[in-house]
């Protein structure tokens, strides 16, 4: 590694943040990136990848331990669970490896980046006070990305490395194989609509359809990601980040199925993660008729994900101003968001 530039550990590399996140850092062009993940990845000019098990010490210990001038970890790591209880123990353990390991391999760390989520704010409860801010009071716990925030925050008194935490709204992007992907979700079921013959039905709540709602572009987060890691004003601080737009489903959904060529019927309430359960023939069928990569049915399924935001019958946004105001100014058209994704699925044959 070269000691005169920026070496960025991205903890998380092969999901929809981590992934957007290195395309960036390697854009920028002055930075060197170590990636790590529990199936590795493959090396590539200024990237490496690192196959870690986040939640064993030694592990981490082991294989983090040559790594003597990383400058800034950005976390993104993320293990999923069934209850939100069970969600704290690995989740905060992950980090805790992460940042322990890393400080003694790395005398030269500068910053320590946290990716959390409107969960800080009770958004996955229920209705919540909107427009969401950084100094919301926090909810009755378990929540993991409070417990992670306050490790970072006590672990960081009288160091010489700083934190900032950025808070999306959900992020879109492209990646294969992540639990949480929104926008592959959309486009696999529109494609086996399609392939049905079937117009495209809005599978939520009756109410989520009308709700004010927000996104995150993962290109976008990535750029907020790394100018709040770079930036000595923002040391030590949160951040929500969004596109800065507002939309509601019963207007986004017509502008979806006209990408995929499908006429719109009413909302039908369905659990996605049901009725999308048998679908993994058909998909093997439409992977062979029309040349699509060979991704498995699995690799391309987020249905419970799906399930959870269509679920949404509440406003569900943030005020994004104070990043604003420390200066980071990007935006994104959410409705050219989508289609730009969709489009990427296609050029690379993962969608008809």
């Amino acid at each position: 590694m070269n000691t005169d530039n920026k070496v960025a550990l991205v903890v998380g590399a092969n999901g929809v943040i981590g992934r957007n996140l290195i395309d960036h850092l390697v854009e920028l062009g002055d930075w060197d990136v170590i990636g790590l993940s529990r199936r590795g990845g493959t090396d590539a000019g200024r990237v490496r990848h690192i196959a870690v098990d986040l939640l064993n010490a030694e592990d981490c210990r082991e294989r983090l331990s040559g790594l003597d001038h990383v400058t800034h970890v950005f976390y993104a790591a993320y293990q999923d669970r069934p209850t939100w209880a069970e969600l704290v123990p690995p989740n905060l353990a992950m980090l805790v490896n992460v940042v322990e390991a890393v400080e003694a391999a790395s005398p030269g760390l500068r910053h320590v980046s946290l990716m959390q989520g409107y969960k800080v704010y009770g958004a996955h409860l229920g209705p919540f006070k909107t427009p969401a801010r950084e100094d919301d009071p926090h909810h009755m716990p378990p929540e993991f990305n409070v417990d992670q925030q306050n490790f970072l925050e006590e672990r960081q008194k009288g160091k010489a490395w700083t934190w900032s935490a950025l808070r999306p709204s959900v992020v879109s992007g492209f990646a294969l194989g992540n639990p949480m992907n929104l926008a592959m979700v959309i486009a696999v079921y529109a494609s086996i609509s399609k392939e049905l013959g079937l117009p495209l039905r809005f599978p939520g709540k009756p109410g989520a359809y009308r709700t004010l709602l927000e996104m995150t572009d993962a290109t976008l987060l990535a750029k907020a990601t790394v100018w709040a890691a770079t930036s000595e004003a923002c040391a030590n601080q949160a951040f929500n980040i969004n596109n800065g737009d507002l939309f509601r489903w019963e207007e986004m959904w017509p502008e979806i199925a006209r990408f995929f060529e499908l006429e719109v019927a009413p909302p039908l309430p369905m659990s996605l993660e049901v009725v999308m359960a048998d679908k993994a023939p058909l998909w093997d069928s439409m992977v062979e008729r029309h040349g699509l990569e060979k991704h498995s049915y699995e690799e391309v399924s987020s249905w419970a994900f799906g399930d959870f935001v269509f679920s949404w019958d509440y406003d569900f946004l943030a005020d994004g101003s104070k990043a604003r105001r420390f200066g980071f100014h990007e935006f994104v058209d959410t409705r050219k968001m989508f289609l730009d994704i969709f489009a990427e699925f296609r050029r690379r044959r993962i969608i008809p």
